[in-house]
């Protein structure tokens, strides 16, 4: 099965990035990356009770720790998860 999280970034500073997240830009929650503590945090949930919201979550998450990891802190305005 394919997968595909849109992620928009809204924030960044030196300590944190906050993208909002989810299957569209109608739909979508928000999550945090504090980038000294490497802990993610969901700051809103995709507010539509038939998408899962964790599974979006996650998959955002994962996206985010390649862009710290991987991709040397490089956060783009605009990027996504596929699989």
């Amino acid at each position: 099965m394919a997968s595909y999280v849109l992620l928009l970034k809204e924030y960044e500073d030196s300590e944190k990035v906050v993208y909002k997240f989810g299957p569209n830009e109608n739909i979508m929650g928000k999550i945090e990356l504090n980038k000294l503590t490497r802990k993610f945090s969901e700051l809103e949930v995709i507010p539509d009770q038939n998408i899962p919201s964790k599974f979006y979550f996650d998959r955002a998450a994962q996206r985010l720790a390649v862009c710290l990891m991987r991709e040397g802190g490089v956060f783009p305005d605009r990027t996504a998860f596929e699989s």
